[in-house]
């Protein structure tokens, strides 16, 4: 049975428990992609509501960040974001 309790989504495991299975898919993202933008720059990982947000930066206005309905989906939105972030704008000269 799922409660919505405000932004958080109780499935009736405890929230550690999926805060750190959350921690251990982040953990595995990084070592199977070393080198990427995540992985180097370990952006903070949140959950609202069934969506996971990896934001690097004080809030996702100010700072660059990726949304997925995974823990994988979040980081790759994120390290596409962070490498976009790099890139001049087309018209820039």
């Amino acid at each position: 049975m799922l409660m919505n309790i405000g932004a958080t989504i109780y499935s009736g495991r405890p929230t550690v428990d999926r805060t750190l299975a959350a921690m251990q898919e982040m953990e595995r993202y990084f070592a199977a992609r070393p080198n990427s933008p995540a992985a180097i720059r370990h952006p903070q990982l949140s959950i609202r509501g069934r969506t996971f947000i990896a934001l690097l930066g004080p809030s996702i206005e100010e700072g660059i960040a990726g949304f997925g309905d995974t823990v994988q989906g979040a980081l790759r939105a994120f390290d596409l974001q962070y490498s976009r972030s790099l890139r001049p704008p087309a018209d820039y000269e």
